[in-house]
Order: C-alpha cells, then structure tokens, then sequence
C-alpha cells in the first residue's frame, strides 16, 4: 500500500460575500412577509457573510457542476494539467439534477479528457466520502493521483419562490410550524462554494498533509432522518418519496425544498458526534491531546460550546486552543466546508511539520459522521 497525501488545496466561492441584511433581497420573502425567525437563526449561528451563485441582479451565475469545476481548475493551474488527472470523486448534498450523476456533469465541464469519476450521495459528509473513494484508490496504487471535491449550490433551493406554491393553501403561515420554522430555518444557514483537494502517493508541493487514516460512522439503524429533501415526513417518521406523490402534489407540499427537524437534530447531533469520534480516537489508539488542530464542521456557532461540554463529558475534550473554524465568514457550505476550512488553516501559515489535524464532518440527515487524521509533513 502507497501512502496519501493531500498535495494541494483549491477552492472557489461565486461572487462576493453578502451580509446579513442582503440575505432577504437574494432569496426573495415568503408571502411578502419578512421572515420571523431570521434574525434568531442569525444570532445563534453567528454567520456574518455567505456566498451565494447570485449576482446582483438576481441571475444564477453558477451551477453545482460549473462551482466544481472552477475548484479543480484553480486547483490545477500550475500544478498538473487536467488531462493528468486519473480519478475524479465528487460529493455533494445538492446535485444540479438526479441523473446524469454530480461527478459525470463535472467531467463534462472539466473537458480533461477519459477519466475514472465517482459521485457520493447525501448530505455533508459526501465530500469526505469522496475523498475517502480518492485515498483509498491512491492508496491501493489504482491510480496515481486523484481530485476529491465537495460542493454546494443550495441558493436556488431556497429562494422563496420554492415554497410560494405550498403557502397558497394556508392562511397562515402559522398554520404549519414544520413550514414556519423546520423550512424557514436552513434558509440563513447554508451558502455556495467548493473545495477541491489533490491526491497524491509523493509528498509533493510546499507543505503536503499525510492521511493516515479516515474513519466513517452512522447511527441511521437506530434514529429517523432529521434533514431531508425530496420526501414529506410523515407522522410515523416515514419518509415518502417525491416519486410516490402526483405531481400537482410537489410544489404543493413543497417537496423539493430542504428541511431539517430541529428537535431531532438538538436531541442527538453532538452526542452521536462525540460517540463516533470516541470509537475513531479508540480504533486507532490516539488521545484527544494529541489533536493540534480540530477542524469541527458545525452548522451553527449555536453548537459550539454544546459540543465542547459534550465531549468534556464523554471524557474526550479537545482544548479550545486547538480548534480552527472559519464559519462566520463562509456560512456553511456543505460538503465543501470542510475543503474550505482545511484550505483556510493551510493559507494561515500557522502550520509545522508534524502537526496533527483532525477533519471532523456531521451530517444531520441520517445521523452520520467521517473524520480523518493529517500529519504536517
């Protein structure tokens, strides 16, 4: 077996950062009501700019694939030419469309030549997913090299014109509180961007990280979703598809819009969190002290100290010295945040030789968890 390293990191986020008080003007208003709960998500995530592929105009300037693309070529320039890359891994939570698949449309972008591709599902740990299709190709000398890419465009999913259908058929908007609130909610959360990694079996570029392992855990046998998209939750907990529904039935329902429920989510993101990171910490014999840099992809800054308390209690604690975050100035993006925010930690310069780094990434829709261990080299 070959060992991996991550020899370069690219990344690419449309447009300009939008403010708070733009968010309303980009997504549009449900029902010409300004939204209740948008200053209280706001104040709890502490997101201060976001990216979005909307210029000012309103016009979307970029889809999924197009985002993914630019990463890669970014990641690409004066590197190695895209005709050199021998696999393409994709993950994303929102997919420009169900078929062809993420990675394929990508590829059709890239123009690169044939190539070896490969498109995780779900929601944000797809873009670890992807990078673990990459590692483990590299690793068993499949391929020589490989770009691993997360990615977002959630901005057209929730514009307000998504579930202006639905809101003919009530009189209030406090009629349904899944819509008012569960909706509502990951409309101020989330943002466009991708990131883009490059893989390969030489410790090659200024300052290669080695993967020395990535670990992967999900907790759907013993919990419903949480987060959803393309189905109505029944009251069972159920989810039944959009395909299983008349079609008069999915802008109705709003079908296709993302939703979260939060209470679920409250309940058991950070304690099935800690739960996995103790097995992975455990699997591979490394305290939590041994963490130079912890990389949590978090939602909201509303999760922060809960999780810190979590892991106190659990007997896991990273000190506060040793995360790295860069949320309040990206949003959450996904499956690409975690792309993003290594990115970030490798730009500030603050890195040494032999440094640990844990990437820690949820996801809320099936209680699911990947992590992964660099070493500085």
């Amino acid at each position: 077996m070959k060992e991996v390293y991550i020899t370069k990191i690219s990344k690419f986020l449309p447009n300009r950062p939008i403010s708070n008080d733009e968010m309303e003007e980009k997504l549009g208003v449900i029902n010409g009501k300004s939204s209740k709960g948008r200053r209280i998500v706001l104040r709890n995530n502490q997101i201060k700019t976001r990216y979005y592929a909307i210029d000012d105009d309103g016009n979307i300037t970029h889809n999924n694939a197009q985002l993914t693309k630019e990463a890669i070529a970014n990641l690409c320039e004066g590197t190695l030419e895209p005709s050199e890359i021998e696999l393409l891994s994709c993950g994303t939570s929102s997919p420009d469309q169900i078929l062809p698949s993420h990675a394929a449309m990508v590829h059709g972008f890239l123009k690169n030549g044939n190539t070896e591709i490969n498109s995780p599902s779900g929601a944000c740990c797809s873009g670890m997913n992807a990078l673990k299709f990459g590692y483990l190709s590299v690793k068993s000398e499949q391929t020589k090299n490989a770009v691993c890419t997360g990615s977002e465009r959630t901005s057209s999913w929730m514009k307000s014109d998504t579930f202006e259908e639905e809101l003919k058929y009530l009189e209030t908007l406090e009629e349904n509180p899944i819509l008012a609130f569960n909706k509502d909610f990951l409309r101020w959360m989330l943002s466009d961007g991708a990131g883009a990694f490059l893989l390969e079996s030489e410790p090659k570029g200024k300052q290669p990280l080695k993967i020395e392992w990535m670990e992967g855990y999900s907790y759907a046998h013993e919990l419903e979703a949480c987060m959803y998209a393309g189905a109505d939750k029944l009251e069972n907990g159920f989810l039944k598809p959009w395909s299983e529904y008349p079609s008069d039935q999915w802008s109705k329902k709003s079908l296709f819009a993302m939703k979260q429920d939060v209470k679920l989510l409250g309940e058991n993101i950070l304690k099935k969190g800690v739960d996995s990171l103790k097995q992975a910490l455990n699997k591979h014999h490394l305290k939590s002290t041994d963490i130079d840099y912890y990389l949590p992809h978090i939602s909201s800054n509303f999760f922060k100290e809960k999780l810190y308390q979590e892991m106190v209690d659990q007997g896991t604690e990273i000190p506060w010295e040793n995360w790295f975050m860069n949320l309040s100035k990206v949003g959450n993006v996904g499956a690409a945040s975690i792309y993003i925010m290594l990115d970030e930690l490798v730009d500030s310069g603050k890195l040494k030789k032999g440094d640990k780094i844990l990437l820690s990434v949820p996801e809320s829709a099936r209680f699911a968890y990947a992590y992964a261990l660099l070493t500085v080299c």
